[in-house]
């Protein structure tokens, strides 16, 4: 496998764009878009679907609408989250080889959060809310669709693109959408950040996230405490009950992340809410976790029977199944390392116990790399940042990858054949 000249001017028409790669990065990063600041989300989807629309003119674009999700307040409520749009892009949907490239528009950071623009460190790295996870990477993709898109080899390849606005809150919405397209796909290409080195995500293991609801009664803590329901100690034990699982299977964690309940101190508190966050390295594991929660919180709950007025009810779930290195995998990767190795970029990976949009591809029998966006580190904190110079170097590699699968030297069918 060699760079042929048509791939050296795709490559180097990228490179002499490195700049406005980042540019255009940064300006998306000002642009507050937390999961669940709706308005922001709603101008980050304008701003990028004109973009897109103008970079890509001969793709398909569409706005995919997402099912609305529950969530429970602190309070106990059940409120519904109903997330803007998913992005769509299609082209050419019946080339022979079908690549699927996803990301999300979302960040961690709130409309509150004092983090709200893209600044240079000291030592040359941009530090901004999104930068790394995943603005950066959103430009990166389409940087090397513009430049595949330059490619005389073009047609043998068609893909679509997905960008969601819920990825790191789980994908509850865009999940549906993103296993219909995995489904239609022979490679899976996902753009959250590498590590700072450049090291990808190989395996990953599976997460979800679940919510138990205690209800109980209020009272006066000194004047009645005896009629009193206590949600905050039932709480309690549930966490404890949870928190001994771990240990107790290999690769399986639960992480007791929050209670929420209670008010003044001489009130009993009447509802409490425990919120767990669990990981998984495969099916099996996944078996014995679900299995898991709810022995932990049925013990609870034989624990409190004789306690009438007080309620449990379990919320949540696995949200992302695990993504084992299978033969698929290894294949894949072996290629990108080769490709990698054309352009100078020494190609590693290892585990990851992180979750993202290439889970629930894997989940829908698409194989695919998911850390193919800038290299930089300490997302989801205000110390997030990503090397300038990786932008480019990432979307050379990524449209590189495309144009050896448009020729048939990265063989994306045969790949995609080992996952069945």
């Amino acid at each position: 496998m060699q760079v042929t000249p048509q791939e050296r001017i795709v490559l180097d028409s990228i490179a002499e764009r490195g700049d406005e790669i980042v540019s255009r990065a940064v300006g998306w990063c000002g642009a507050n878009s937390g999961s669940r600041n709706l308005e922001g989300l709603q101008a980050a989807l304008g701003l990028l679907t004109g973009v897109w629309g103008d970079a890509l003119p001969g793709a398909v674009l569409s706005h995919e609408a997402l099912a609305p999700t529950i969530e429970i307040a602190a309070d106990g409520r059940e409120m519904e989250h109903s997330p803007p749009p998913s992005l769509l892009l299609t082209m050419r949907p019946e080339a022979p080889v079908q690549v699927v490239l996803t990301g999300h528009y979302d960040t961690v950071f709130p409309a509150s959060s004092p983090f709200q623009s893209v600044v240079a460190r000291a030592d040359g790295a941009l530090n901004g809310p999104g930068i790394a996870d995943m603005k950066g990477g959103i430009s990166v993709m389409l940087a090397a669709l513009e430049g595949f898109e330059r490619f005389e080899g073009r047609e043998a390849v068609g893909w679509r693109v997905l960008l969601s606005p819920d990825e790191e809150i789980g994908s509850l919405g865009s999940g549906a959408v993103l296993s219909r397209i995995g489904r239609l796909g022979h490679v899976g290409m996902t753009y959250e950040p590498a590590l700072a080195d450049g090291t990808l995500a190989g395996a990953r293991k599976g997460s979800g996230n679940f919510h138990v609801k205690i209800t109980g009664r209020s009272a006066h803590a000194g004047r009645a405490f005896a009629e009193g329901r206590n949600a905050i100690t039932a709480a309690a034990r549930i966490a404890g009950e949870l928190d001994a699982l771990n240990g107790q299977r290999e690769g399986v964690t639960v992480n007791v992340a929050r209670i929420d309940g209670g008010s003044a101190l001489n009130v009993v508190p009447d509802v409490a809410v425990v919120r767990f966050n669990v990981r998984y390295p495969d099916a099996e594991g996944a078996k014995w976790l679900e299995g898991g929660v709810e022995r932990a919180c049925g013990c609870a709950a034989n624990t409190l029977s004789g306690r009438d007025g007080l309620g449990i009810s379990l919320h949540g779930g696995l949200t992302r199944p695990a993504k084992p290195f299978n033969a698929a995998q290894t294949a894949l990767f072996g290629k990108l390392k080769e490709v990698g190795g054309l352009l100078g970029q020494e190609i590693a990976w290892s585990p990851s116990g992180g979750v993202c949009e290439g889970n629930n591809l894997f989940a829908a029998g698409l194989p695919g790399v998911d850390t193919l966006g800038v290299r930089g580190g300490d997302i989801h904190s205000e110390a997030e940042f990503a090397w300038p110079d990786s932008f480019a170097e990432r979307a050379q590699l990524s449209a590189l990858m495309l144009m050896k699968m448009a020729s048939g030297e990265v063989d994306a069918r045969g790949i995609r054949g080992l996952m069945d």
